[in-house]
């Protein structure tokens, strides 16, 4: 699992250091870099909201969370996962001068990044933190809400994260992730490149064992707001398995999706 984060780091490291327009084009700008997986192909639009920061956005996420999150001004915030801070930006144009936001991610450079946009903002209610989801250094019972972004499915114990989300929030509080899941079963070598791993894809769980996770961590009113199917390129799967292979895995209807999921606490 430690090998899994480091892959993690180092590789949305190199993408912090990029534009939007570079990771679309050749990932994180280097073929030696990211191979041939393209992060922004999970993305949505994210230019008509309020608070949009084009210096926030790299193409990263698999939805809009703040879409459905019920975030009411005032509130406290959690982001997972905030990269360069695109969804804190949002959710702080939500929650005005009187809530708080805060973004939390284990990259190094992407808590600078996140940093250096805030100061150009001037948001004195926002603050960038390091730490791994898995063991978040926040105390108890302190969120009104938690979003994340195509971040969860890059956490290697998804239990722990989900244990983690409960602790945080406080009694009545509710969460709105955006991620990654499987419907059916992906090929093995799938499962086992890290590189597709970094890419949100290996990473990603079958959508039953995930909504079970949730069940499991004590949330209740769990509902999928949100679903689309995702379009891995034919060039990129064949790195991973032959034509075949190929022709196997789109008549088993093998599927990646995309999910927006709320629940409460």
């Amino acid at each position: 699992m430690k090998d899994i984060k480091k892959v993690v780091q180092e590789k949305y490291s190199y993408i912090a250091k990029q534009t939007k327009q570079q990771n679309e084009t050749s990932c994180c700008g280097s073929s030696s870099c990211c191979g041939e997986v393209d992060y922004t192909i999970f993305s949505d639009d994210y230019s008509h909201l309020k608070g949009y920061n084009k210096d926030a956005d790299l193409g990263l996420g698999c939805g809009i969370p703040t879409e459905f999150a019920g975030i009411r001004s005032g509130d406290s915030v959690l982001d997972l996962g905030s990269g360069a801070g695109n969804d804190c930006f949002v959710a702080r144009a939500i929650v005005g001068e009187k809530g708080q936001v805060t973004g939390i991610d284990f990259t190094d450079a992407m808590i600078e990044k996140a940093r250096i946009n805030n100061q150009k903002l001037g948001f004195t209610n926002i603050e960038f933190i390091k730490g791994d989801i898995e063991e978040m250094p926040l105390p108890d019972n302190t969120y009104d809400v938690i979003i994340s972004n195509c971040v969860l499915n890059l956490v290697p114990d998804k239990q722990k994260a989900f244990k983690e989300i409960y602790r945080v929030l406080k009694p009545g509080g509710h969460f709105c992730v955006s991620d990654v899941v499987i419907l059916g079963n992906l090929p093995e070598k799938i499962k086992l490149d890290a590189e597709m791993y970094a890419g949100c894809v290996s990473g990603a769980i079958n959508k039953g064992e995930y909504i079970k996770i949730i069940e499991k961590n004590g949330f209740t009113e769990i509902n999928i707001k949100k679903e689309k199917e995702i379009e891995i390129p034919n060039s990129i799967l064949l790195n991973y398995m032959t034509l075949d292979e190929l022709r196997k895995f789109k008549k088993d209807k093998t599927g990646i999706f995309s999910i927006t999921v709320t629940a409460n606490k």
